[in-house]
């Protein structure tokens, strides 16, 4: 009994295949024209001198107006909507997208640091011009047409989100992804749990499976659309390997025990796992083009949730080999393993950030989770939050948010249990829910355009 039936494999497919929309041609893709600016005076084409930490302190004001009537709207309040949820920007309404040249005297007078211009136009095939204006210098920071189906009209949103984010801030935005999760529907003891997926704002939705086998821990790989995730189907745990392209579906290896905790290797050619023996567990290697497996711990504990580090030279995991589940980081290669946490309690789901500069955990102390990050040497730990259950961090491809589940206590029969996802930045700042159907949890961040 395949895990996916071929014709819902087919259907995901060409639902959920993403990446050959950009620099593809008009007819399937989305293209990308740049826009000179209207007067040489107002195009200087410089950078906002803002950093994440003035606009944590203080947001900035930036009006987004109406792009055009009906989708125009939509447009506008998608892209509002993901630089609202930042916590770094003040949203500023401004009725009607202005043509031309903004007026920055009325600009500065309403308070305004940044706006934008443009319009949206069409129904089958979607035009949207936008351009950025620095409302203090004068200069356009940006102006690019954007051009797709208009079923790609969030995308287009997101995208350009991303483009405010990275010119008034510096760094990528991360708006144009995609969350992967398990749902959860039913009572506390007996849910139907789905590998699903949405966009990193919630919208857009699709379940994967159907919920006949109890299903866990998917994770997007960096480079394909692909999902590796844990199943029981059929009754024999173990990893599989979903392409978002192809529809095509298959089991990860064949391993005596059960394998669980897959993770991608940053060039997505690897899947570092673990895998059961007696009463522990070992980490392998499995290369996804020939299949061989490579054993790269045998402590005789167990030795759990490998994650690579963004270069690919070193591997964090959890282990029990000091007796209680701490933290471990060693090389990719195996050996050489050194403990990493030294704080109250006991540590684990470690997934390294994308800049390679934090490792987020989750930690357990006094019967309380709490989500933390710590430097990759074991040094700054900090925590961000607690709860009766914090857990599961990924990092968004920035490295600047963490998503994660949260769990409630259940009180009798399971009343009053719940199960969601929400995200903070890397500092504690700003915490805000995720907003999904079902209950939810093992959230897992795509790349970006992912």
């Amino acid at each position: 009994m395949p895990l996916i039936s071929d014709d819902h494999a087919q259907e995901i497919s060409n639902l959920l295949s993403r990446r050959h929309l950009l620099g593809a041609s008009l007819a399937s893709g989305l293209m990308a024209t740049p826009l000179a600016a209207y007067a040489q005076s107002a195009n200087g084409g410089g950078e906002a001198e803002i950093t994440v930490d003035q606009a944590r302190t203080a947001p900035i004001p930036i009006i987004i107006p109406t792009l055009g009537t009906g989708l125009g709207q939509q447009i506008s309040s998608v892209i509002s909507s993901d630089l609202d949820s930042t916590g770094l920007f003040k949203v500023m309404g401004g009725g009607a997208a202005a043509q031309g040249t903004p007026d920055f005297a009325a600009l500065k007078a309403q308070g305004a640091r940044a706006v934008v211009t443009g319009s949206a136009n069409g129904s089958g095939s979607v035009r949207v011009e936008m351009r950025l204006w620095d409302v203090l210098t004068g200069q356009q920071l940006q102006g690019t047409a954007y051009t797709a189906s208009g079923a790609n009209w969030r995308r287009i949103a997101h995208i350009i989100a991303d483009v405010i984010y990275e010119r008034m801030l510096g760094e990528k935005g991360y708006f144009d992804t995609r969350i992967a999760y398990i749902a959860r529907t039913g009572a506390r003891h007996r849910q139907t749990t789905r590998l699903a997926v949405m966009d990193q704002d919630g919208a857009n939705e699709r379940m994967l499976t159907s919920g006949s086998w109890l299903t866990l821990t998917p994770r997007f790989n960096p480079v394909r659309d692909q999902i590796a995730f844990m199943s029981y189907a059929n009754d024999r745990p173990r990893v599989y390997l979903f392409d978002l392209g192809s529809g095509s579906q298959r089991m990860l290896g064949e391993f005596a025990g059960i394998s669980f905790a897959p993770r991608f290797s940053p060039n997505g050619g690897q899947v570092v796992l673990s895998a059961t023996r007696g009463g522990g567990s070992d980490i392998f290697v499995v290369d996804l083009g020939s299949g061989a497996k490579r054993q790269i711990t045998s402590s005789g504990a167990i030795d759990t949730s490998p994650c690579y580090s963004p270069d690919g030279s070193q591997i964090v995991f959890n282990s029990d080999r000091g007796g209680t589940p701490q933290l471990y980081i060693m090389s990719a290669s195996g050996g050489g393993a050194r403990r990493l946490s030294y704080g109250q309690g006991t540590y684990g789901s470690p997934v390294w950030s994308p800049r390679g500069d934090l490792i987020a955990f989750t930690r357990i102390a006094n019967g309380r989770f709490s989500l933390g990050v710590m430097a990759p040497d074991g040094t700054g730990e900090r925590i961000l939050t607690e709860g009766f259950t914090v857990e599961s961090p990924t990092f968004c491809p920035n490295g600047r948010v963490i998503a994660f589940c949260r769990q409630s206590a259940s009180g009798a029969g399971g009343a009053g249990f719940a199960s969601g996802i929400g995200s903070i930045d890397i500092t504690g700042f700003h915490e805000r829910p995720i907003r999904t159907s079902t209950g939810a949890s093992d959230p897992a961040w795509s790349p970006l355009n992912g």
